[in-house]
């Protein structure tokens, strides 16, 4: 039987203003917005760098959840990154706040943290 490959995942986060937060995305980040949707002020936004895309969804209320919220441990996104440490110093000359620098892990990775502006956490590995 033949079988299909995945070649990547979107996710998308339900946040308040979709506008914000791509921008916010751009401006912190480095994503590229690919285009806002379905009305004026936008519900739907998509933003992109390298291979990874993600969708905004605006929210029915101006409440936002992170996966932290369950579980405190956890996160919203694993991004896997080619060059960890070009990436935090990266971030760190645009004034993002990341909680630790780029850190090893039992697991064989290593990995900064960001929290974004609706509170959802990503995490970056390499």
């Amino acid at each position: 039987m033949r079988r299909s490959e995945f070649d990547s995942i979107a996710p998308q986060f339900v946040v308040p203003d979709v506008t914000r937060t791509a921008e916010w995305y751009r401006d912190n980040l480095g994503f590229t917005i690919m285009g806002y949707f379905f009305s004026d002020p936008p519900v739907y936004a998509i933003v992109e760098r390298g291979g990874v895309k993600i969708h905004f969804g605006k929210g029915d209320s101006d409440e936002t959840f992170s996966n932290t919220m369950i579980r405190k441990m956890s996160m919203d996104a694993y991004i896997l990154v080619s060059d960890i440490v070009a990436l935090y110093d990266e971030l760190r000359s645009l004034g993002v706040e990341m909680p630790y620098a780029p850190t090893e892990r039992v697991y064989g990775r290593t990995e900064i943290e960001v929290t974004d502006c609706d509170g959802h956490k990503l995490i970056f590995g390499e």
